[in-house]
């Protein structure tokens, strides 16, 4: 919203700044919810990136406790340097699985841009037009407000520590502190993670009565949460005290020496709302949200607190990592006498 601007309580705006656009139209009370985002390849296989793909476009809606979307289109880059072969191999899978997710989420691709470019590019747009009570404007976080996040962090470095398997210069920075096994297994979770839509935790912000959200993505937990502090109506400020992570993946951005996971700048890819709750519903929307009535793979987590402020957001120094085991972990895998490089937190 532009400085000094007084939108009418009945027709919420939204601008450049949070996950989507809101338009107030000038029909029926009705507003227009639209949003874009598109990126690079971070995954091998071609239909999960689509389906990840799709996930990170809708998540921008999904922030807004929406859980309808109209429509979708398909933003696709295929790369002149791959062959012909190659492009009638991987195009269509990516684009089968942007559409499987499209379909998931309720919602079809009908249409979009297909360009050759030097490098592969997938994203798209979705559009919804809302009544007022089908959406959270993110502005309306209050003192005593408990901070959930519903994926654990650490997906940027777990895809890199993946790709450091074949790279020895990289992996002998590692390898002290997580074994071969424990990246495969890492790598498979976040990929999991990141095509996961963030739909039932939209739906769920209305039954506990959400009061702001944003979806963790580029900018890490500790960008976006700053981004969403800024937009508070009341003089508030954002405390994050504890920090769900793929297991090990803490002890490898550590090790590394890279992504600053510890300290919330790690970006992440299509990763989990953090969601402002009431204190007394927070434990019960983390409960809720695991009920086996919405499938596999959804969790949360109470992260930390809203506080009087000035519209900031923090980690404190030494944060509590939460290691997150990937689904098909073993105790024996993820061994206790190994675990304690990645469960020490950093300041």
């Amino acid at each position: 919203m532009p400085a000094g601007a007084d939108p009418s309580p009945t027709f919420p705006a939204l601008g450049i700044g949070m996950d989507s656009c809101v338009i107030p139209l000038r029909h029926g009370g009705l507003s227009l919810v639209q949003t874009t985002d598109f990126f690079y390849p971070l995954v091998e296989d071609p239909y999960m990136m689509g389906r990840i793909a799709c996930a990170n476009v809708l998540s921008d809606l999904y922030a807004m406790g929406i859980t309808e979307c109209d429509n979708m289109l398909m933003l696709l880059s295929v790369s002149q340097s791959m062959s012909e072969e190659e492009r009638e191999k991987v195009t269509p899978l990516m684009v089968k699985g942007f559409r499987d997710a499209a379909e998931e989420g309720g919602t079809a691709v009908t249409g979009g841009q297909t360009v050759v470019n030097p490098w592969i590019i997938i994203g798209g747009v979705a559009t919804v037009v809302c009544q007022p009570n089908e959406f959270i404007m993110p502005d309306s976080a209050v003192v005593g407000d408990v901070l959930v996040l519903t994926k654990p962090l650490g997906t940027q470095v777990a895809v890199n520590a993946h790709q450091w398997l074949d790279n020895p210069e990289r992996w002998n920075k590692v390898k002290m502190v997580v074994s071969r096994e424990e990246v495969e297994l890492a790598y498979q979770e976040a990929m999991f993670n990141m095509a996961t839509l963030n739909r039932t935790a939209a739906g769920l912000m209305h039954t506990f009565n959400a009061h702001a959200a944003t979806d963790i993505t580029g900018f890490g937990i500790l960008g976006h949460s700053q981004n969403l502090a800024k937009q508070q109506r009341n003089e508030v400020s954002f405390v994050i005290h504890n920090l769900p992570i793929i297991a090990k993946m803490a002890a490898v951005s550590k090790a590394s020496g890279r992504f600053g996971l510890l300290k919330g700048t790690s970006a992440e890819t299509s990763g989990g709302l953090l969601i402002c709750l009431p204190r007394e519903q927070a434990a019960r929307f983390c409960s809720e949200i695991k009920s086996s009535k919405y499938g596999e793979g959804h969790q949360a987590w109470i992260v930390g607190i809203v506080e009087k402020g000035n519209r900031t957001a923090r980690i404190i120094d030494k944060p509590r990592v939460i290691e997150v085991l990937p689904r098909g972990a073993t105790a024996a895998v993820l061994a206790p006498d190994s675990s304690n490089a990645s469960s020490e937190p950093s300041s």
